[in-house]
């Protein structure tokens, strides 16, 4: 296990070295500093001089990777890349365009984010699973064939329907919760309800039909018959067995939605006026804002990346046959 663990961590870094470089691309070549300058400096009609200028502010007018104007080691390290980018590996992100620190940004940001997907994590990996099982239980009757049809017909729409049908049904024409906004404290749950409920509702369909595949797929297995011929009841054998043997492919499932607890969930946090990492993202993406960007880029790849070692370790306490080498 420990050498697993040690193995994983150092492939951290070259991941993370691939993830910048990949950034770095997108930013610095597709789209060049002088386009950004352009950008924050309102339009086409600028000087070459203001442009030169905001980019010799902003540390851009270095070379990419190699200045040949420098000697020694500066030649690798007075450039764009390093300057902008070996930080990030001690946790320090430096300044957004408009000059605030984007790491205080982060700390203060993750809370609203966090707040709106733990309990949408939670409350809806429970709803979905019970849901699932449900299914599984009455399998081959209708409540099986009605609830597999209200879970594709609720894939099949857009998260965006939800979120505006919500705001409209729920804030406009019941008046029952806030339709966008965010407070301190208690206050806060009052505008969390609506967001987290909608997240629930929305991923339902798609959620709790893979999970019922998984429990359908492990019900006709040998051990499963095995627990019937022992006399235990259906009941029983779903919730010890079934589920306990299906945990393999949940966990896996649920690695991915590991980083959108940190980052927030973009659209959902646009649209709520939700003052988090999500909402932050997408403002910095209007902005072309490379230091933001890159920030969270570089953050989300750190969270995959432990949910997946998180994960590998998880796999050997719902299974004891697996082991980590």
């Amino acid at each position: 296990m420990t050498a697993y663990l040690f193995r994983r961590i150092l492939y951290v870094i070259p991941i993370l070295l691939g993830v910048n470089l990949i950034t770095f691309a997108l930013f610095f070549f597709v789209n060049s500093p002088d386009d950004m300058a352009r950008l924050a400096l309102g339009g086409k009609r600028v000087t070459e001089e203001s442009i030169e200028r905001w980019k010799r502010d902003k540390g851009y007018d270095k070379p990419h990777f190699y200045n040949d104007a420098a000697a020694g080691t500066d030649r690798f390290t007075d450039t764009i890349f390093f300057t902008r980018s070996a930080s990030m590996f001690a946790l320090d992100f430096g300044v957004a365009d408009d000059g605030r620190d984007i790491a205080q940004e982060i700390r203060t940001r993750m809370w609203p984010s966090l707040a709106i997907a733990v309990p949408t994590f939670v409350v809806g990996l429970a709803f979905y699973i019970t849901f699932a099982l449900i299914l599984a239980f009455f399998r081959a009757t209708y409540v099986d064939v009605s609830g597999v049809i209200v879970c594709v017909a609720a894939m099949s729409i857009s998260s965006l329907f939800y979120i505006i049908g919500g705001q409209y049904l729920i804030s406009k024409l019941w008046h029952l919760a806030p339709i966008s906004g965010f407070g301190e404290g208690v206050s806060a749950l009052k505008f969390l309800a609506l967001p987290v409920a909608i997240g629930i509702v929305s991923s339902a369909g798609a959620n709790a039909r893979w999970y019922r595949t998984i429990f359908i797929e492990e019900i006709n297995k040998d051990y499963v018959r095995t627990a019937r011929a022992k006399g235990l009841s259906e009941l029983r054998v779903l919730f010890r067995h079934v589920l306990h043997n299906a945990m393999i492919p949940i966990l896996t499932g649920v690695v991915v939605i590991i980083p959108s607890l940190f980052l927030g969930s973009l659209i959902m946090e646009s649209f709520f006026s939700i003052p988090g990492l999500g909402s932050y993202t997408i403002e910095a993406i209007n902005n072309q804002d490379y230091g933001i960007v890159r920030a969270m880029v570089f953050l989300g790849s750190i969270l995959y990346i432990v949910g997946l070692i998180l994960t590998d370790v998880a796999y050997t306490l719902v299974d004891p046959r697996v082991r980590l080498d």
